[in-house]
């Protein structure tokens, strides 16, 4: 008995072991979730995906590429997605924190300034800059439900108080009505959108 425990012990170490620890999941950004969690933010992804198809084809956007992100999701869990529109996949997911006008688990959404809070609706990324948390990207609101994101200073950056990780039930920090990034994580969508020959869109939904 001994003899299996051993070689039982073995094989999990020469094999499974290095299996897992070896997998390319660009850190801890890859989408890890139940099947049935799955389900659902697919359906979503889905849905507002075949939107900004549309949207990008008749305004000149990258049509291959865009971010999304599910404020139906808590906060401490993935919900700001990569998302591929042409293979309707995700290629990356990281956290996002939304705006202080509104608690961790009752979201309300604002366009007015002052508010403090997140503005539903498609986004066109703009310049990048340097402000005061770095690196940061001018957002212009493409609706009327975000028609004032830079009037508000909306902008895509990050901050230290964003983990990389998901920490639910536990919620993140709170912007004033920015998405907010984890700093590696904005590393990551800088690349796309440096590499983008057209604007890359982002919608936030609920």
């Amino acid at each position: 008995m001994l003899l299996t425990v051993c070689a039982t012990a073995l094989a999990y170490f020469l094999w499974y072991k290095p299996k897992f620890s070896g997998r390319s999941d660009h850190l801890p950004f890859s989408l890890n979730v139940t099947t049935d969690a799955k389900t659902v933010i697919f359906s979503r992804l889905h849905e507002n995906g075949e939107t900004i198809k549309t949207f990008a084809g008749s305004k000149n956007y990258n049509e291959e590429i865009c971010f999304m992100i599910d404020m139906g999701i808590e906060s401490g869990r993935k919900r700001f997605f990569v998302y591929n529109l042409k293979k309707d996949s995700v290629e990356l997911s990281g956290l996002v924190a939304h705006g202080q006008g509104s608690s961790t688990r009752e979201i309300e959404f604002s366009n007015e300034p002052g508010s403090y809070c997140t503005s539903l609706g498609k986004y066109r990324i703009g310049g990048a800059y340097n402000g005061r948390f770095g690196l940061a990207y001018k957002l212009h609101g493409l609706d009327k439900t975000n028609s004032k994101a830079l009037e508000r200073f909306v902008v895509l950056h990050a901050h230290e108080c964003v983990p990389n990780g998901e920490v639910a039930p536990i919620g993140i920090c709170q912007s004033q009505g920015c998405p907010t990034v984890s700093p590696d994580f904005l590393q990551h969508l800088a690349k796309y959108i440096s590499a983008s020959p057209k604007p890359v869109l982002l919608m936030i939904y609920k």
